[in-house]
């Protein structure tokens, strides 16, 4: 029996199109759905309800999602396991494929191939996704997927981690290349920012996630740094992609700017989401924003 588990906070315009997706009637035999409402102050709880009994709805007060799936992880006995964010797209199919990878002798982890959505994205978007794309530890990693399947044994090291702002990255970082997987036949439609000012929210994000990783002491070694040595391989293979990595360039030096006072700080809880790709375009047909 396999379990899903899907932290969500403040998501109900988008949560009906994964659970719908995901089917929660008898063509869904053999799956647990959890949605772990997490400190919402919209509709995600009667939305995510709507779907009936195949959907077992947690509510609980904090926004928190390491809190989130602590929560459903009490709800939850069964293996696999596969932790959802609730803004991406993924199919019963695709769950079936990360089922079938994980049950290949030595797989603990197993993460879907990525398909960025960009509708409604200006150019200076799709410019850096193209760029980031190409980086081997985002061809390799875990992490910014929105979904990522374990086994049991997998399990026990995602809960032995601390409290992580990056906690896909972390998740990622703690198991070999070996024991993690990339799954060819199954993908996760993640939505890009609609607006170059929300993806900069998302890399001042990340630059201070990764930080944090690097200086908790109980956090995996972290190996998810962009060097020099990636970008310059990259305009060797591709020239013309000099304009497209001048941008990127441009972004993650900002990025880097804004994220000083945070870090210096000490603050890895304040969350810059990004509400551009949450907004009505993205919405299913089922939402009503409150």
């Amino acid at each position: 029996m396999t379990t899903i588990v899907i932290p969500a906070h403040n998501e109900g315009l988008v949560i009906g199109r994964l659970l719908g997706r995901l089917g929660t009637e008898e063509s869904a035999s053999g799956l647990t759905v959890i949605v772990v409402a997490n400190g919402c102050s919209d509709n995600t709880i009667e939305v995510a309800s709507s779907f009936g009994p195949g959907v077992k709805v947690v509510s609980i007060p904090q926004a928190s999602k390491h809190l989130a799936l602590m929560a459903g992880d009490r709800e939850a006995s069964d293996f696999p396991r596969i932790y959802v964010d609730a803004d991406v797209e993924l199919g019963l199919a695709d769950v079936r494929a990360l089922e079938a990878e994980l049950a290949q002798p030595g797989v603990l982890a197993a993460a879907p191939e990525r398909a960025l959505a960009f509708d409604g994205c200006p150019w200076s978007v799709r410019w850096y996704y193209d760029i980031w794309l190409r980086l081997p530890q985002v061809r390799q990693g875990l992490f910014a997927r929105g979904v990522i399947a374990v086994t049991k044994e997998g399990h026990g090291r995602l809960a032995a981690l601390p409290p992580l702002m990056a906690d896909d990255l972390a998740a990622s970082l703690s198991f070999a290349a070996a024991e993690r997987r990339i799954v060819a036949n199954a993908s996760a439609v993640c939505h890009a920012p609609k607006r170059t000012r929300d993806l900069l929210r998302r890399r001042i994000r990340a630059v201070t996630s990764v930080t944090q990783v690097e200086r908790t002491e109980q956090a995996p070694e972290s190996t998810a740094r962009t060097s020099l040595a990636d970008v310059m391989a990259i305009l060797r293979r591709n020239p013309a992609t000099a304009p497209r990595l001048a941008l990127f360039a441009a972004v993650t030096i900002t990025a880097k700017l804004a994220a000083r006072r945070a870090i210096a700080r000490g603050d890895y809880s304040t969350w810059l989401r990004d509400d551009s790709s949450r907004g009505a375009s993205a919405s299913w047909p089922g939402s009503q924003a409150t």
